[in-house]
């Protein structure tokens, strides 16, 4: 899967599946926007991934318009085309339903759905221009398809994800746009592993045997916003080793 001469854009990608995304596309020829909220983590992601290929740091908010326009300068001054976009950044406030507060509520909506809404059309926009179209993928989750304890701003977010994935086919199959959406699992990364149980509890709970890995996700989003998935749109893919199957929960 080649992805020389391809401009690439992808969020929350300082650490965990966002950083692995980045580092596969850089290695198969890809042109790297890198993007975090942390400038210090887009700035040392950016600097590992030198050695790889070629990755431009934009840090900021990718909730915001603001940050999105940033990326997509920084894409076409310095590439000239946007032919990948995903939209990896999300946040999780767990809560319970009778405390959830409207501040959360609507950061959650912000990030998780806003960023991804606002960066798809941006990016859309630019791709309808291109010969070659372009590809969009959305990172959803598990909890978009089974419910979890104290998740369901967090959860509802991730299922809306998969219906625009959907309902993106209708505006951009035209422009040689495709759209697709990603479900993980339980995904060892630096975050959940600050859980010293984290990985012991869910390699028991996947049929699997083990959690994920950051390079089992990266591994299908490659595919999906490679050539290889280009007569593949609209589709949400599950990468949880088995887990939805039998949705033991984790307490």
């Amino acid at each position: 899967m080649s992805f020389k001469n391809k401009t690439a854009i992808v969020t929350g990608a300082g650490q965990g599946i966002g950083f692995e995304i980045c580092r596969q596309l850089a290695a198969e020829g890809a042109n790297v926007i890198l993007n975090d909220i942390d400038l210090e983590l887009a700035t040392n992601a950016s600097k590992q991934l030198a050695e790889t290929g070629v990755c431009v740091a934009v840090a900021g908010d990718s909730g915001t318009t603001d940050c999105i326009q940033l990326m997509m300068d920084a894409a076409m001054s310095r590439f000239g085309s946007v032919d990948i976009v995903i939209a990896n950044a999300g946040i999780t406030l767990f809560g319970d339903f009778f405390e959830y507060t409207p501040e959360a509520f609507y950061k959650v909506l912000q990030v998780n759905l806003g960023g991804s809404f606002f960066l798809a059309q941006a990016a859309a926009r630019q791709m309808k221009q291109q010969a070659g179209g372009g590809a969009l993928l959305f990172m959803s989750s598990v909890t978009g398809h089974q419910a979890h304890k104290n998740l369901a701003a967090y959860g509802m977010t991730k299922a809306a994800l998969e219906m625009l994935a959907k309902n993106l086919v209708i505006e951009l199959s035209q422009y040689s746009i495709n759209v697709n959406a990603i479900a993980p699992g339980a995904t060892l990364t630096e975050r959940t592993l600050e859980d010293k149980e984290y990985q012991r509890v869910w390699s028991g709970l996947t049929p699997m045997g083990r959690a994920a890995t950051t390079k089992d996700i990266a591994a299908a989003a490659l595919f999906l916003v490679s050539d290889k998935a280009k007569h593949i749109t609209g589709q949400s893919i599950i990468v949880d080793g088995g887990w939805t199957c039998v949705s033991p929960p984790p307490f």
